[in-house]
């Protein structure tokens, strides 16, 4: 599919990609996204692209300018119901009209909702098709009891993305013995998620296993606009995921002219 590729260009690139989702407040408003124009204009360039709501995009003023990729995002919750139970908001085609290069969905395996879900992704793959565009697929295990990071659900979730049509699919870490095979479970780019805002080595240590586990990439959001300098983090991360980079070559770009006090061994 040529207008597949085409796109999916603009968001991975040699192979490798950073993607930045700021779709999080429809499910609450949350700190750093008061300004998404401010996080838009200190990361581009150096992340490959965003997820964004539809609305945000419309009132943007530099989205039609940025470089990197936009994915305007299909799935919402709130929090003050169930956040497990996504529902589509939007359409491809509005997506299209908006000048995205590839749309996102949110499914959670294990939720109360969890068929309606699926049958949503399913059904928007083939639109996807019929269009061009390239998805990514969020998929995780979330409900009620469920271990998130629970190795044999994680690549449940993957191999969910991957059976019914995803291009990409984000998902959480384990750890760097079982991800590798997660990531063998399923021939097409697996990104991770970054999850709640979380200590920066943490953060880039995980980064690193899950590159060298075969990850395509990383989808993170809470621990880009909610950092301190969004611009040095997005950095870091570059390093890491398109340069190979090693933790403590990273250090000095994220800290530079800062007192370090974290242990980095």
């Amino acid at each position: 599919m040529l207008g597949k590729r085409r796109r999916i260009r603009k968001i991975i690139r040699n192979g490798r990609t950073i993607i930045v989702p700021m779709d999080h407040g429809v499910s609450k408003p949350v700190e750093g996204l008061e300004d998404v124009d401010g996080v838009l204009r200190k990361i581009d360039g150096i992340v490959d692209a965003v997820v964004l709501h539809k609305g945000i995009v419309r009132r943007s003023e530099y989205v039609s300018k940025m470089d990197m990729g936009l994915i305007i995002h299909l799935s919402a919750s709130t929090s003050l119901v169930e956040p497990n139970e996504k529902v589509i908001v939007t359409s491809v085609e509005k997506a299209i009209k908006l000048g995205a290069d590839a749309v996102s969905v949110h499914v959670n395996i294990g939720s109360r909702t969890e068929k309606y879900q699926l049958r949503d992704l399913g059904m928007i793959s083939e639109v996807c098709d019929d269009w061009g565009m390239p998805l990514l697929a969020m998929v995780y295990p979330r409900g009620e009891g469920i271990d998130e990071r629970d190795p044999e659900l994680v690549k449940h979730a993957v191999r969910i993305g991957y059976e019914l049509g995803a291009d990409i699919v984000k998902t959480n870490y384990t750890d760097s013995e079982t991800f590798k095979k997660i990531v063998e479970s399923a021939d097409i780019p697996i990104v991770i998620a970054g999850g709640a805002k979380k200590d920066e080595f943490m953060l880039l240590r995980e980064v690193k296993e899950a590159i060298s586990a075969g990850a395509c990439g990383v989808a993170i959001g809470r621990n880009v606009f909610q950092h301190k300098n969004p611009e040095r983090i997005a950095k870091a991360l570059r390093m890491i995921v398109h340069d190979d980079a090693s933790l403590e070559d990273v250090k000095e770009v994220l800290y530079e002219g800062d007192v370090v006090t974290c242990n980095w061994r």
